[in-house]
């Protein structure tokens, strides 16, 4: 890790002779700045999947992101002369703090050249802003919940899948000379197709799943796609339910779960959502959607360009030209009480089933190292390929 090391091609030698400024983004002006960063940063490294721009606006619209309903935070950028380069959150969760009976703050949307005093600037201004407000720890990184975009990629530097965050190898160095240490990590793994050819795990998955069904009167059914709304609802419910004593989550309300519906709806197809029953009883769900971000790839929304013709980039890659080859499985559990059942498997099947064939692979992410799940799907022949990580610096 250098001291100022960037590229010359983005920033001039008068660039980096100015001293490095951080402070609140306050005018329309800055936020702009800040908004398009990730594009200034990014832009010669092939691993980098943009966002669509109206799904960045709205996880930083402090009117329209539901979670800022809970929330508070600052927003901040760090700059050498009018050059932007660097930015950071500082936050406090209370629904988190409240859940968990923690009292903590949390950094997030931090990005930064590989550059030591940048990167210390941003996280000694987030560190004094939670603990100015008497917290006893700051947390990250993390934009903004559990169920956005959380942890830094410290392992598996290759293209994100959906709703999953990627950064370059150099943030784990810069963070942890901050004094940050490891809170937790959490593992994505993988299923290929090809894998039942060498394991033959899909055949001992289907096995152990029939005779679960039968021993406990477990039913499964798809996603009712003329019902979104209400199925999402159950979904929710279910959801918070299963992970409600997961480290670190905090339960979706209602204002998320239409937020969630708005965005992640339109890619739902039916015959990878499931839910369990035993009994008649809700019991569990699993909801996989296609990898949209192998199309966006494709596409590269960016600044300046309609929205509408990268969506319809988007759409001739994804339902014509069938690009996508992958799957993420972001959304897996079983309520507490019916967990010995072997619902889990039963659902990883009915997705294995299911998924149509242009579909080589399956995502499962993201898993905390301290989940059974872990385990079990190491068994069962998955291979972990990432980790993300959470830090913590204890305040007091």
């Amino acid at each position: 890790m250098t001291k100022s090391k960037i590229d010359d091609k983005t920033l001039s030698t008068a660039v980096l002779a100015n001293p490095v400024l951080v402070r609140p983004i306050e005018t329309k002006a800055e936020f702009r700045q800040f908004f398009e960063f990730p594009w200034q940063l990014y832009k010669d490294d092939a691993h980098w999947i943009p966002p669509l721009l109206s799904m960045r606006r709205e996880l930083l619209d402090k009117q329209r992101n539901p979670a800022w309903d809970y929330m508070e935070g600052q927003y901040f950028g760090a700059w050498r002369g009018d050059t932007l380069v660097g930015t950071i959150t500082a936050l406090v969760n209370h629904r988190h703090n409240d859940i968990w009976n923690e009292h903590i703050g949390w950094f997030g949307t931090f990005e930064f050249y590989d550059d030591s005093e940048t990167s210390q600037a941003l996280l000694e201004t987030a560190t004094q802003w939670v603990k100015e407000r008497g917290y006893d720890a700051i947390r990250g990184p993390q934009s903004f919940t559990t169920h956005e975009e959380t942890g830094l990629l410290i392992d598996g530097f290759q293209p994100a899948v959906i709703m999953m965050p990627y950064n370059p190898p150099y943030y784990q160095a810069h963070i942890e000379a901050a004094g940050f240490e490891k809170a937790m990590d959490i593992v994505s793994m993988y299923f290929h197709r090809d894998m039942e050819k060498t394991t033959g795990m899909g055949a001992r998955l289907k096995k152990l799943a029939d005779w679960s069904m039968k021993r406990n009167k477990i039913t499964i059914r798809k996603l009712d796609a003329k019902n979104k709304t209400s199925e999402f609802r159950l979904f929710r419910d279910l959801y918070n339910q299963a992970w409600d004593k997961n480290w670190g989550f905090v339960p979706m309300n209602d204002k998320e779960l239409d937020a969630l519906i708005e965005s992640l709806g339109m890619f739902v197809e039916p015959e990878m959502a499931f839910f369990a029953y035993v009994d008649g009883e809700p019991a569990g769900f699993s909801l996989a959607v296609p990898d949209f971000n192998e199309m966006l790839h494709k596409a590269y929304p960016r600044p300046g360009v309609p929205e509408l013709w990268t969506l319809l980039q988007v759409g001739w890659h994804w339902k014509v030209r069938k690009t996508a080859k992958g799957v993420r499985l972001p959304f897996m559990g079983v309520k507490e009480e019916f967990r010995d059942m072997g619902i889990h498997t039963i659902l990883l099947t009915a997705n294995f089933d299911n998924i149509p064939a242009q579909y080589e692979f399956i995502d499962c992410g993201w898993i905390l190292e301290s989940n059974p799940l872990t385990q079990m799907s190491l068994k069962l022949g998955a291979n972990p390929y990432k980790t993300h990580r959470f830090y913590e610096k204890k305040l007091k």
